[in-house]
């Protein structure tokens, strides 16, 4: 089994700006990622976060999902990007992710941290992590 990430947690929420922060940790997932030959026909495990900035919704006080963003569509939705197929980058996946949750247009902000956890011995995982914003809100 593999480490948790020792990464620190972002801290997004915001009572001011009425913003709630949702996120996935250490989602570990075996992926066809990679730019080698090898990568391209055996699966390596690879460790997903992701933290997204939600703009809360105050006119209907109703306790519905309906009402929030649901982290278990994002994690289904990480599993779907996964399974469609071979992936040259990292940033690529980080990407496509960050993108999904974008197009629910309560997300504010998406970090997107990928970890691939068996590339270099030496090392517990290597990779990346992006942020993006919504498209509205660059220019702010």
């Amino acid at each position: 089994m593999q480490k948790s990430s020792k990464i620190q947690p972002l801290h997004l929420a915001d009572a001011n700006r009425s913003i709630y922060h949702v996120f996935i940790r250490d989602l570990v997932l075996e992926a066809l990622i990679g730019v080698h030959r090898h990568e391209r026909k055996k699966r390596q495990p690879v460790r997903i976060n992701v933290d997204i900035a939600v703009l809360a919704v105050q006119n209907d006080p109703r306790d519905r999902l309906s009402n929030v963003f649901d982290y278990e569509t994002i994690v289904e939705g990480i599993k779907e990007i996964v399974s469609e197929g071979h992936i040259n980058l990292v940033e690529t996946l980080a990407d496509r992710i960050a993108n999904r949750c974008l197009a629910d247009h309560r997300v504010e902000t998406v970090r997107v941290r990928i970890e691939k956890l068996e590339v270099v011995t030496e090392a517990e995982s290597v990779g990346i992590e992006i942020e993006r914003k919504q498209p509205s809100s660059i220019a702010e």
